[in-house]
């Protein structure tokens, strides 16, 4: 690729600006503005990227001030709009020379700290299916920490690129206003409303009760935002409110539904690591600002969520449905960076996953890279930097151009993905495997449909763990069926689509699906793609809608068909697919006392895997 080099010089006496459309239709380097005398460079691009401009690095020369933004809202009911907490760190350069540069944005509800993670404030998973549990403690008030006027300093780095940073603290964390929602418009327009001030469309205040002005006059007002989890979730809450400013966002391991976060095609199941945790779990751990916190406790934790989260059916309702985001992608404009491991089974991928779909029909550009780890992982920095550098400073890099998918091999450095045209991979096509009869032991996953399989049944018992199940030779606790041994790698690519017909001893029944690697590497440095596929959970109370369960019948047998969780990974020759289907998964569902049966009809029950070449790729 050419080398190109855009430059816009800056001196104390001369100030020579290029917009940065004009920069990047200017191809000739040699007709580029020199001034002789010059104090700071910015922005420098080269081949694409934002460089590091000397005269931003030095830490000690940047300015920090606080501030706390007006929204439109009220989540608190004291009768005043809320005024969310935000700082800003810039080069002095803003101040002295009138520069004015994008900036880069992240906000958070952990930022001031986080209540004791001890399970005991946890719901307590050992419980009967379809009964009321019982209700968890509260854990003790957050102790705030932080020192003003830094809220946090997690994306400074992006200074010395010619950036400005702005934090902000979630409503109702930190010293900002209002109420923790989880999930709710509240959060999407909290950070609105902090762009719309970096455009001069609302006011910002000096502290949160004066009518002392702050203005961002050392902007374009063009923004960007990122972070990671939570705070890779409130980008994309901003995004949907469709607010001008916002140019490109970069989420990286983002939830956007709360109902696929706590639940699972009807199911109550945990994030994983968090068994037990829910909406109202969450509130606690954030709720850090001590404001009108009775207001909030009463409002907001025990009237909203204590009614509307549901721990005995676990159906898609109101209260989830206004903390799905994909409700709200109509205005979405901004560009898309997104970032996500397939092992991440705490945020799982489905959830990037469903956004880029949707985000690709409303023609919104879309990149994503996705690793082979688990929760959390930010692409390369290079990456970054081209997606910022293209939309905040709108110099036209190509990126749009570039591959629409990075995926990380399973053994490949986390930061050296493999391009491909897009995900899931072009080129995989479905294919479906049939079961044939092998309990206790194992049956087969077979291509062509063998008849008149019969009848399978599996006895719940949460005390043993997935990979218990998955490495034992004889086990009426779950069912296993194996593909032939592998004679060439198979990559598979996309979302496993499971369909089941079975029966429950009982009322109610945890449903497990994983998909695993065999023979299990017991290995001290085995990775979780050595080992798992992918893993999904249902409740077949809902196999006709995830918005309203019926008690099954014992004995009756259900259909229902739903989707594991969706995966890029190749499966190296020497190995053989496993289909595992067990009942309760003591890491993310419920835990009844054991003894429900499942029983499973082979014949009505397949399996389709996305598998790159198609039913020639499986050898």
């Amino acid at each position: 690729m050419k080398k190109r080099l855009f430059v816009l010089l800056i001196t104390v006496t001369t100030l020579v600006f290029f917009k940065p459309d004009l920069l990047a239709q200017n191809k000739d380097t040699s007709k580029v503005t020199v001034v002789q005398t010059t104090t700071t460079v910015v922005p420098v691009i080269l081949n694409g990227e934002a460089q590091k401009i000397p005269t931003f690095e030095d830490s000690n020369n940047w300015i920090r001030q606080d501030l706390w933004v007006e929204t439109e809202f009220d989540s608190d009911g004291d009768g005043k709009p809320d005024r969310m907490h935000v700082d800003v760190t810039r080069p002095k350069q803003t101040d002295t020379e009138g520069l004015k540069l994008p900036v880069i944005y992240e906000s958070s509800p952990y930022f001031a700290g986080t209540a004791s993670p001890d399970k005991e404030y946890f719901w307590n998973v050992r419980q009967e299916l379809n009964t009321v549990p019982v209700k968890h403690s509260y854990p003790p008030g957050i102790k705030r920490y932080g020192k003003r006027p830094v809220i946090s300093a997690s994306q400074t780095k992006w200074i010395p690129y010619g950036f400005i940073v702005v934090h902000s603290s979630a409503p109702g964390t930190g010293l900002s206003q209002g109420c923790p929602t989880i999930g709710t418009r509240i959060e999407a327009l909290a950070p609105k409303a902090v762009i719309d001030w970096l455009n001069g469309r609302v006011k910002g205040y000096t502290t949160p009760d004066s009518t002392e002005e702050v203005k961002a006059y050392w902007t374009t007002g063009k923004v960007g935002m990122t972070g990671t989890s939570y705070n890779g979730t409130i980008p994309m809450a901003a995004a949907t409110t469709g607010v001008d400013g916002l140019e490109a966002i970069i989420p990286v391991s983002p939830n956007n539904s709360y109902y696929h976060y706590y639940r699972s095609n009807g199911l109550v199941r945990s994030p994983g690591g968090y068994l037990g945790e829910d909406v109202d779990v969450l509130y606690d751990f954030i709720h850090s600002n001590p404001d009108r916190c009775a207001y909030c406790d009463s409002i907001i934790r025990d009237k909203e969520m204590a009614q509307g989260q549901d721990r005995v059916k676990g159906d898609y309702s109101d209260f989830w449905e206004k903390r799905d985001l994909m409700n709200y992608m109509k205005p979405f404009k901004a560009a898309v960076l997104m970032a996500h491991g397939f092992n991440d089974w705490n945020v799982m991928p489905s959830h990037s996953i469903r956004f880029i779909k949707t985000l690709k029909e409303q023609g919104v550009p879309v990149q994503v890279y996705f690793h082979q780890g688990g929760h959390g992982g930010e692409p390369p920095f290079t990456m970054m930097n081209r997606w910022f550098t293209r939309y905040l400073f709108g110099v036209q890099n190509g990126v749009e151009n570039d591959p629409k998918a990075w995926i990380v091999r399973e053994n490949d450095d986390r930061l050296k993905p493999t391009p491909y045209a897009d995900y899931p991979n072009p080129e995989a096509l479905p294919v479906k495997f049939y079961l044939t009869a092998g309990a206790p032991t194992s049956g087969k996953l077979v291509t062509a449909k063998v008849p008149k399989q019969g009848k399978e049944t599996l006895t719940d018992n949460f005390s043993f763990s997935g990979s218990i199940l998955a490495q034992a030779e004889w086990t009426d606790n779950r069912l296993l069926y194996l593909s032939p041994v592998l004679k060439e790698s198979v990559h598979i690519s996309g979302a496993v689509s499971f369909t089941i017909r079975a029966s429950s001893s009982k009322p109610a029944v945890n449903l497990s699906v994983w998909l695993v690697e065999l023979p299990w590497s017991v290995a001290n440095n085995a990775k979780i793609t050595d080992n798992i596929i992918t893993r999904g959970w249902a409740d077949l109370q809902n196999y006709k809608s995830l918005t309203k369960s019926e008690p099954l019948k014992p004995g009756k047998f259900y259909d229902m068909t739903f989707e594991l969780e969706p995966d890029d990974q190749v499966i190296p020759a020497g190995k053989q697919i496993g289909l595992m289907i067990f009942s309760s998964d003591r890491e993310f569902t419920l835990q009844p006392d054991p003894g429900t049966r499942l029983t499973v009809d082979l014949d009505g029950t397949s399996v389709t895997l996305p598998v790159v070449g198609g039913a020639k790729g499986i050898k």
